[in-house]
């Protein structure tokens, strides 16, 4: 990096402050988070309001993920080259904007546009908020600042079906999206006079890299939401599968062989690196689409309502708040990947748990060990594997890392939420409380298939010691010169 674009990366404004920083970008962060789950308990009253069938609701919640996630890493290099601060503000214009198209969306296609838009603001701004919260805050008080603006974070998980659920029964379904828009309006005039402007590397912009990932998994979920309603055979399901397919596999080429792509493969010759992010995808995957079900079955068919549906739910939802720090307390006594393996068994056990006991007249007494031990799980993982993603990486790599680790998170629960919802309509539907659990049922057993496999993926991560200058070869598990050494318990090179 030369002198000048140092010093552009470190300029700050005099007004910038870390407790400004703390509190706005903590609210952006909140409502990034709480949107990922707050329509979940929703769908029922959307789906009797809007009307639409099962894809419909689908898109409803993967509209937003999906281009959440597609655009993440574009966000953060556009606020790099840009200005974070003025990137930020941008996403928040369109975050909320879209909160008010959602909210008074005539029909199903219009909220499904808006929640896409939606995405779109929130990928700009999401990642943005932890640079301009690092630069904002110095070196020695940024684990106390990391600490409190990912416990909002978990808030915003914890909370969002309770919270989309109350307004819905109280207010109405709307109000998930009108909650956005004072929170946003009162936010762009903080983070202009309070924020501090403040670059990155000026690396050029990865457009060929985003318009591929954009491409393919837009082509791969519309393909698998499709299916059910069109037939797996039918030429716009199969062109979307394969077309994405394709897509994905020039995104892989293009990330070997570009100069500045968007996620460079090389990163995945990191066993660390590549099992993190292979159990990150897979554990959103059966996550999301199980809530998404779930959340549906306990109003469809237990009857209860959505604010009794999102109390419900918190044993699971919830659980992080309470157990995530005792969990990474865990992982830095014994190291991230056995407490993360742990977590991702109980999350499988409690969704093949939830399998077995679910009917049309369930107790909840029957339910809670289940939400319970999927709660631990939950929480178990999430401390962890930030920190096991971070440590597998070099130092001046960790930005991109952090960026791919939560756009593959979010592709995760896309893809959970299209899978599932695939397996729930092939094998049961919304025809009767008991064609439901045949659909959930299966559903279920796939999500805890599929965490399960995310738990054995956390195995293939060579746990590290780290010593002197040999950390930073460890780092990334890639070769290292002779003058750094290093130990990796169990890696192969």
């Amino acid at each position: 990096m030369s002198q000048e674009t140092a010093q552009q990366s470190t300029r700050t404004a005099p007004r910038g402050g870390a407790a400004w920083a703390l509190v706005i970008t903590g609210a952006a962060g909140f409502m990034a988070a709480l949107d990922n789950l707050v329509v979940t308990t929703a769908l029922p009253s959307i789906r009797e309001d809007l009307g639409g069938a099962l894809h419909d609701l689908e898109w409803t919640v993967s509209a937003y993920t999906l281009t959440f996630a597609v655009l993440l890493m574009f966000g953060a290099a556009l606020g790099d080259r840009f200005g974070r601060r003025r990137l930020f503000q941008v996403g928040l214009v369109i975050f909320t904007g879209a909160s008010a198209a959602a909210a008074m969306a005539p029909g199903i296609d219009s909220l499904i546009a808006a929640r896409a838009v939606q995405g779109v603001g929130a990928a700009i701004m999401m990642p943005l908020t932890l640079t301009l919260l690092t630069a904002a805050v110095p070196e020695a008080k940024r684990g106390m600042a990391y600490g409190i603006w990912g416990a909002v974070n978990g808030l915003a998980v914890a909370s969002g079906p309770l919270i989309g659920g109350s307004l819905t029964e109280h207010v109405s379904w709307h109000w998930i999206f009108w909650l956005n828009v004072p929170l946003g309006l009162a936010l762009l005039p903080l983070a202009r006079l309070r924020l501090a402007e403040s670059y990155g590397s000026g690396a050029p912009l990865d457009i060929p890299g985003t318009l591929l990932a954009s491409g393919g998994l837009f082509g791969i979920v519309y393909g698998l939401v499709r299916g059910p309603a069109d037939g797996w055979t039918s030429p716009v399901v199969l062109t979307g599968l394969f077309a994405g397919s394709a897509l994905l596999a020039a995104f892989v080429l293009h990330g070997i062989r570009a100069a500045n792509p968007m996620l460079p493969m090389r990163l995945f010759r990191s066993r660390a690196f590549a099992g993190i992010n292979a159990a990150s995808l897979l554990m959103f995957l059966g996550m999301f689409g199980s809530i998404f079900l779930l959340s549906q079955y306990m109003q469809g068919v237990l009857g209860y309502s959505p604010t009794e549906a999102g109390l419900r739910m918190l044993p699971w939802t919830g659980m992080p708040m309470l157990v995530a720090p005792i969990a990474g307390i865990l992982s830095d006594r014994i190291g991230g990947r056995p407490v993360v393996a742990t977590g991702l068994f109980l999350q499988a056990a409690g969704l093949a748990w939830m399998a077995t006991v679910v009917t049309v007249d369930v107790s909840y007494a029957a339910q809670l060990p289940g939400l319970i031990v999927s709660g631990i799980g939950m929480a178990l993982f999430f401390a962890p594997a930030s920190n096991l993603v971070m440590s597998s990486v070099r130092t001046e790599e960790q930005g991109i890392a952090s960026g791919a680790n939560n756009a593959l998170r979010e592709v995760g629960g896309a893809l959970g939420i299209a899978v599932m919802g695939s397996i729930f309509a092939a094998q049961g539907g919304y025809e009767s409380a008991q064609t439901f659990v045949d659909g959930l049922r299966p559903a279920l057993v796939t999500g805890a298939a599929v965490v399960a496999l995310a738990a054995i993926a956390t195995l293939f991560i060579p746990s590290m010691r780290r010593t002197g200058k040999g950390a930073a070869a460890a780092k990334a598990d890639l070769p290292a010169g002779p003058a750094e050494g290093r130990v990796l318990e169990g890696a192969d090179h």
